[in-house]
């Protein structure tokens, strides 16, 4: 860990011990499986959970505090990583050989082995054996050192470069630690050329996985594992400069642990709430530590401390921001240019991507408002899409979009359209002829085609050109709009943005927004014009009748020449 500033350092210091005891705890508390595990649905979690545990019970650092018996821990900790270790396949002549099962239902000595466990954990193996050798058992010591070296023998990192996404960074980062770990140059030289090239390819390309989480965090652990075992100067360097890239990336889109705009992968737990935050906590601290740990990983043990303008943007925002990228992507159209809109304020976001993506697993988020991070898991953001190929019709899991929406983003603003064509409408599939919306817990008024929150400091507008019921869920409340051509206005203003117009309650917004509702059309195409409260632009939304789509603002079309990646 660089030390730059004590009081700084004591303070990040302090947020990764409270994940460590926090998890470690977890761990202590959770019984075992007849298997000798905790978990089956995923080998890492096993790990990652006996890893906080063992360092809680060995390491001075958290001697203060602990509620349970540090020896029983620590062979607690012991027991379960031997086991996680063992299910390693270790018959070189095998050819998923160096690999672990995934999920190890229904015994895990019988679970086939997996292509991702051995991606992130083995570098991470590498990494806590290094720091806790002393402390290991004898017996769990020579476990690790044999692990470790099936890994490097198996060599699942011996990769070219070709779309540079989250597996090829963290094959990029394994090839740097083994190669240094194990003496071998020419393993090496492989990953310093990978390395160079994947911070070229930033610079001049843009993160292709916009919003990607959690993959974004493997690209922080990974090449922050990286930097714990460089030896050469510019391995270093190189290495620094890629997560000052990173994380100047991620303080772009920051809102005190929201991840604002599009998503071009997301979990569960990523919507409709952000609950992949660890990485955030250390960093900047602005939130609470939340009970609910969906990714553990190594937050507690990997650090970097980002550029002193990263966290200074992420954490003293004063003024709104846009941030226009442009990007390149590998998509199932050939190498795209894609365009990436947010705007950021102190007290929530908006944005999104112009163009529709298919991501792996159909899981893209194009756009959404977001709001600071909450306390018990109650949902943080606010967005609408027509229910896609993966969409879980009971409204529990708000991901899995359609390619049919048109959008237009305008500072605090988004507009939306769905003119759905035949083959998106099914008989035999009810969602077919819906466009969902996402709306955070909180104080609502539903008028006729109109609904106006309350949601702790941010106020929000919400209209729409036709009926819908709401479905409360956990966290949050799903609008279920029916039709073929449904349109979406949604205005998002804090509460300090209008004390000036007269608004300090939800009423009296309601009361001022009922006023200024939208102006649909639906003759010769779908269109939506709407003239914003706190900027006063007039904003235009049209899908053609020919499939074309306009947007404008003040009768002036929309480009992208202000987008740099």
């Amino acid at each position: 860990m660089k030390k730059r500033k004590g009081e700084k350092m004591n303070a990040y210091t302090t947020r990764m011990n409270a994940i460590v005891r926090s998890v470690a705890e977890k761990a202590w508390r959770e019984p075992l499986l007849t298997s000798g595990l905790w978990f089956h649905g995923d080998v890492r979690n096993n790990f990652y959970y006996a890893s906080y545990l063992f360092a809680a019970s060995t390491d001075p650092l958290y001697e203060e505090e602990l509620l349970f018996d540090r020896q029983e821990a620590k062979r607690l900790a012991e027991h379960v990583l031997v086991r996680v270790l063992r299910l390693q396949q270790r018959d070189p002549d095998r050819p998923m050989y160096g690999h672990w099962p995934l999920n190890l239902d229904p015994v895990p000595e019988t679970a086939a082995p997996h292509e991702l466990p051995v991606e992130l954990m083995g570098s991470l193996m590498a990494y806590f054996h290094r720091k806790y050798e002393r402390q290991m058992s004898g017996h769990l010591a020579a476990e690790f050192e044999s692990a470790l070296g099936h890994v490097y023998r198996g060599g699942f990192y011996r990769k070219p470069l070709t779309v540079r996404n989250h597996h090829e960074a963290k094959y990029t980062a394994a090839k740097l630690i083994f190669g240094q770990l194990y003496g071998d140059e020419e393993l090496l030289e492989d990953g310093k050329n990978c390395l160079a090239s994947t911070l070229e390819r930033l610079r001049k390309e843009g993160m292709a996985e916009y919003g990607c989480l959690p993959w974004f965090w493997h690209w922080i652990q990974a090449f922050t594992c990286a930097l714990e075992f460089a030896a050469d100067p510019q391995v270093k360097r190189d290495l620094e400069e890629l997560l000052d890239e990173l994380w100047t990336l991620r303080a772009s889109y920051y809102l005190k642990g929201a991840w604002a705009g599009a998503h071009s992968r997301g979990w569960p737990h990523d919507a409709p709430s952000d609950a992949n935050v660890l990485h955030d906590y250390v960093q900047f601290g602005d939130f609470e530590l939340p009970a609910d740990m969906p990714r553990t990983e190594y937050a507690g043990f990997l650090f970097r401390e980002a550029p002193e303008r990263a966290r200074s943007l992420a954490l003293n925002r004063t003024e709104p921001a846009e941030v226009s990228r442009a990007l390149w992507k590998v998509t199932d159209e050939g190498f795209r240019q894609l365009h990436s809109y947010a705007y950021v304020t102190k007290h929530y976001a908006a944005g999104g991507l112009w163009e529709r993506v298919r991501e792996f697993d159909n899981e893209q988020l194009r756009w959404m408002f977001s709001i600071p991070v909450r306390r018990g898991g109650q949902g943080n953001q606010l967005y609408f899409f027509h229910p896609g190929e993966g969409y879980d019709p009971s409204g529990r899991d708000p991901r899995h979009q359609s390619p049919w929406m048109e959008v237009l983003y305008r500072k605090n603003v988004v507009i939306s359209l769905y003119p759905l064509p035949a083959e998106a409408i099914e008989q035999d599939a009810p969602e077919g002829n819906e466009v969902v919306g996402v709306l955070p817990e909180g104080e609502w008024i539903y008028e006729a085609e109109a609904l106006f929150g309350k949601v702790d400091e941010v106020l929000f507008a919400v209209y729409l050109n036709g009926s819908y019921e709401i479905r409360p869920m956990s966290g949050y409340n799903l609008a279920v709009c029916r039709g073929s051509r449904i349109g979406v206005v949604v205005e998002a203003v804090s509460l300090e943005d209008v004390k000036t117009k007269g608004i300090n309650s939800l009423t009296d917004f309601a009361a001022l927004m009922a006023g200024r509702t939208p102006v649909f059309a639906d003759e010769g195409g779908l269109t939506v014009e709407y003239t914003g409260l706190l900027h006063e632009e007039n904003l235009r939304l049209a899908k053609l009748a020919e499939g074309k789509a306009e947007s404008s603002v003040n009768g002036t079309e929309i480009t992208f020449q202000q987008y740099t990646v």
